[in-house]
């Protein structure tokens, strides 16, 4: 087997570990500011959205160049030759974007609020609280099965270097 697909489930569920620890921390700022109704931009806080997508590949050799010589110490060893760098191995997803969500902001009515209009409404964020909670729980799932599935890659590895 060659040795860029050994790491390369390693380095998918990493990226996905860091993907969705962007994500629950992007949704726990959307949370912290839900009733912020005036920021430095201007007007009430706007929810933000990360947008994953899949990471370009790389080839295994990109990746070790220079960090690793194997040396043949026995004619049944992996003789010492290039890797060769053909082999695309997928790194997962990465966040390509986190953009504000463009929906109107939520009028409310409250004459008394130093940030009411003429007629008495305040803009809040254009964020539910609900939908938050949801999104935070997937992200949650989500980043416990990537390390779930990264555990269960080690114990493989352990276990196949025990052999």
């Amino acid at each position: 087997m060659p040795l860029g697909r050994i790491f390369s489930s390693l380095n998918i569920s990493a990226s996905g570990l860091s993907a969705q620890r962007r994500r629950m921390d992007t949704i726990a700022q959307n949370i912290a500011n839900a009733e912020t109704t005036r920021t430095e931009e201007g007007g009430p806080y706007r929810r933000q959205v990360v947008v994953t997508s899949e990471a370009p590949p790389t080839t295994f050799y990109k990746y070790i160049e220079n960090k690793i010589h194997m040396k043949q110490t026995s004619e049944t060893h992996i003789k010492d030759e290039p890797v060769q760098g053909t082999m695309p191995v997928p790194t997962g997803t990465q966040v390509s974007e986190i953009y504000r969500d463009p929906s109107p902001p939520r009028l409310v009515y409250d004459p008394t609020h130093p940030d009411a209009n003429e007629q008495g409404y305040v803009a809040k964020p254009n964020l539910n609280i609900i939908t938050e909670m949801v999104d935070m729980i997937s992200a949650a799932r989500a980043y416990e099965a990537n390390l779930t599935a990264l555990n269960a890659n080690k114990d493989m590895s352990r276990k196949a270097l025990e052999i």
